[in-house]
């Protein structure tokens, strides 16, 4: 009897033994399911965090090539003043070859920045006041009351490149 006593015994250690063991491979398992499931979540952010940054370069690349060529636009302004000014001379002196020959420049001219993005702000007179499209220069006393707060002349013409403002339209605001 004690032989069973002694191999009930041990089957009852073996049966706890196997019991740990069996606890001890689920434990392990679930660790590792735990591990590949943070690794997994890891990588996936990771991935998100990748294609935000792709997706946020090529925005950025797409608007510098839109606006690369704004520092030379906006020297160019100035000559294009000049030569709106040169024109409105040339159309009182009445000589119509030289005024065709500079009017062909002019549209060549503004044909090409216009190619590049380079956009006249359209104004006109008796339009409102807007501080946000507008810079007022002066204002005077609006020879009519229709024309309270509302542009009377523009001095100096508005561009934008693309959808930016690189100089905004110059105007003389009724009072």
């Amino acid at each position: 009897m004690s032989k069973k006593k002694d191999t009930s015994e041990e089957k009852d250690v073996k049966d706890k033994n196997l019991k740990q063991e069996e606890t001890q491979e689920i434990s392990v398992e679930e660790q590792l399911k735990n591990e590949v499931s943070q690794e997994k979540e890891k990588f996936l952010r990771l991935f998100a965090e990748f294609e935000n940054y792709k997706k946020r370069t090529s925005r950025e690349r797409i608007e510098l090539f839109k606006t690369a060529n704004e520092e030379l636009m906006t020297v160019l302004l100035p000559i294009l003043d000049d030569f709106d000014r040169g024109l409105a001379e040339i159309k009182k002196a009445k000589d119509k070859e030289l005024l065709k020959g500079m009017e062909l420049i002019n549209n060549k001219l503004k044909n090409s920045l216009t190619q590049k993005g380079l956009n006249a702000i359209k104004v006109e007179q008796g339009e409102a006041f807007d501080v946000e499209l507008h810079e007022a220069i002066t204002q005077i006393p609006a020879p009519s009351d229709d024309l309270k707060g509302k542009i009377i002349d523009v001095i100096e013409q508005g561009y934008k490149l693309g959808d930016k403002v690189i100089r905004y339209p110059k105007v003389v605001v009724g009072q």
